[in-house]
């Protein structure tokens, strides 16, 4: 099947203009002729993404994330690239003209992902055939509707334990794979399913394919696990996805609000009373990829855990992690110990609705869980809460939600708040995350910055790009090597330079995309003298000067044979000639 052509990709490019479609997803401010906004790509705290409008794209001048606006969906959606031009092509209303292609990069792991599917269809159609009765009436008496079955493609993996194992072996998928799939396992009798007389709830992955599965009993076998989950593969791996990402993002977007539970059940009870914008970590703690993640979704984020002990380490772990990544979040507490799934069947759509309406600020449930099994007529206890609650108080960046929390502890603990404030400011904040340094930061030598501010106006202008393939036949740095090529290459092929269409070719060439950020770093004059860009020539020569004459000493110093030596030394003599004359 063929791509999408150049002018298709170039005509849906054009439709989206840059800083119109990142401010949709993250705030900017128009600084300069620029825009800037906190990068989503990295923990960031102060703007340090630009957004040129006259180049399309976008740079950020601590990580380094550079691209245009299909490279940025692509990064904010995790999305394919094929599935980025569809994202794009839909906000500007363009009909394309191919069907989409499947993910673009998952050739190696295409048969992984066909197995899964495969899986999947045969699940579900399980579940609808008269052999599926039993665990139809089961869902049907935990309230789970035909549509909401539908929705979830909830399946069912049957009595039988080699009916899947057969199915995929008759369409010849290799046995390796079936082995790492997880789904087929071996004992002394052969090959089998993973998976037999359980319900089958798919999990997905960030785009929407099905990577696992968590299957479930339903006949109440007492010795068996309630649940067991798919293994790990290269497809699917936990600390990476966030189950219903998939389809709660962009209702999320709309509410500008997303809710986090534990389980995938609470997900699906969540559904079924119309609350589509949530997602759930799936009993893991959740992961920096994962946090970030989540604070791409939506501004306003809501914890609603298991309401036992249990839930509530996980909500002060999941939370804690959240404010690494400056996102504080909202606390719904449950009582009863009851996990989100209990509390809607218990008692009901309103009083749950009410529960989300009305959370906690995350320090009025750190609050409430320092109190817990704290006598606060103890000198002892209250010093000990006072100090947790300060510590705590050091990760938030809310002024006013730090002024409201020292009141109440200064209430409860009958210090004097100008007393917490002073303790508060001698609490050392926990270092963030080292930022990556960026690239520019380093000590660059005359010759780094030759090449470098060579290939910022190789960007900016054909001129420069003509001149650079009339006098350069070597870039020394291999990563501006590589750029200097393509920005040729490109130029060879259109007559021009644009920077945005530059990175096309790129495809999913990290360094490359990493070494033009670096260099749009610069941020160099607009205007350039032709002497300015000798002297980048000159320098560039005399680097491949020097360093031919190196290579040459060190292989007069390791010969032997009279003649080579001889012929040698006229060759670095000629190369001293040749730097005698750039000198001059």
């Amino acid at each position: 099947m063929s791509l999408i052509s150049p002018e298709e990709i170039n005509h849906i490019k054009e439709s989206n203009d840059i800083v119109e479609t990142i401010s949709k997803r993250i705030e900017l401010y128009p600084k300069g002729k620029n825009f800037f906004g906190v990068c989503p790509f990295h923990d960031d705290h102060s703007p340090s993404m630009s957004v040129s409008k006259e180049k399309q794209i976008y740079t950020c001048f601590s990580c380094g994330a550079t691209g245009n606006v299909i490279k940025f969906i692509e990064d904010y959606e995790n999305v394919s690239f094929m599935e980025a031009l569809k994202i794009l092509a839909d906000q500007a209303g363009i009909p394309l003209s191919r069907e989409m292609i499947q993910k673009k990069g998952n050739e190696k792991n295409e048969a992984l992902y066909e197995i899964y599917d495969v899986s999947f269809k045969f699940y579900h159609n399980n579940i609808n055939t008269a052999l599926g009765k039993p665990a139809k009436e089961y869902l049907k008496q935990r309230d789970i509707s035909e549509a909401i079955l539908k929705e979830f493609g909830i399946g069912l993996a049957l009595k039988k334990h080699d009916m899947l194992t057969k199915l995929l072996m008759n369409k010849k998928f290799d046995m390796n794979v079936l082995m790492k799939s997880g789904l087929v396992a071996r004992n002394e009798h052969g090959y089998l399913d993973s998976y037999y007389n359980r319900i089958m709830f798919p999990l997905w992955d960030l785009t929407g394919k099905v990577v696992g599965f968590s299957g479930r009993t339903y006949h109440g076998e007492k010795d068996a696990p309630k649940y067991i989950n798919s293994k790990e593969s290269e497809i699917f791996k936990k600390g990476e996805l966030l189950y219903n990402y998939h389809r709660a993002k962009e209702e999320a977007r709309k509410e500008n609000k997303v809710i986090i539970m534990e389980g995938f059940m609470d997900v699906i009870r969540a559904y079924t009373i119309g609350i589509k914008n949530v997602i759930a970590m799936m009993g893991t703690a959740v992961t920096r990829e994962q946090a970030l993640l989540i604070k791409r979704m939506a501004k306003e984020v809501i914890l609603c855990f298991d309401g036992d002990k249990a839930g509530e380490k996980a909500t002060l772990s999941c939370s804690e992690e959240l404010l690494k990544v400056g996102v504080t979040p909202k606390i719904v507490h449950l009582e009863e110990n009851l996990d989100p799934d209990e509390y809607i069947m218990k008692y009901g759509k309103e009083r749950f609705l009410g529960k989300l309406e009305n959370p906690l600020n995350v320090m009025d449930f750190k609050l409430s869980y320092f109190k817990k099994q704290k006598n606060l007529s103890s000198e002892q206890d209250v010093a000990k809460y006072v100090n947790d609650v300060l510590e705590e108080l050091t990760k938030i960046d809310d002024e006013i939600l730090r002024e409201l929390t020292l009141q109440k502890v200064s209430e409860e603990s009958r210090l004097e708040i100008g007393f917490l404030k002073e303790q508060l400011t001698t609490k050392k904040a926990p270092p963030k995350p080292t930022e990556t340094k960026k690239q520019t930061d380093r000590k660059l030598n005359k010759y780094d910055k030759a090449q470098m501010y060579l290939l910022y106006y190789m960007l900016q202008s054909k001129e420069v790009i003509r001149l650079y393939n009339k006098k350069i036949t070597f870039m020394p740095n291999e990563q501006y090597r590589n750029l200097a090529f393509h920005i040729s290459y490109y130029y060879k092929l259109y007559g021009d330079i644009n920077i945005s269409s530059l990175i096309d070719q790129f495809e999913d060439n990290r360094d490359l995309i990493r070494t033009l950020g670096e260099i749009e770093q610069l941020n160099l004059k607009e205007n350039y003298t032709i002497e300015e860009i000798n002297d980048y020539f000159n320098a560039i020569k005399e680097y491949n000067v020097k360093n031919g004459q190196a290579e040459l000493q060190k292989k007069l110093k390791e010969e032997r044979d009279t003649k080579e030596k001889v012929r040698i030394a006229n060759e670095i003599l000629a190369l001293k000639v040749r730097r005698e004359e750039n000198d001059k």
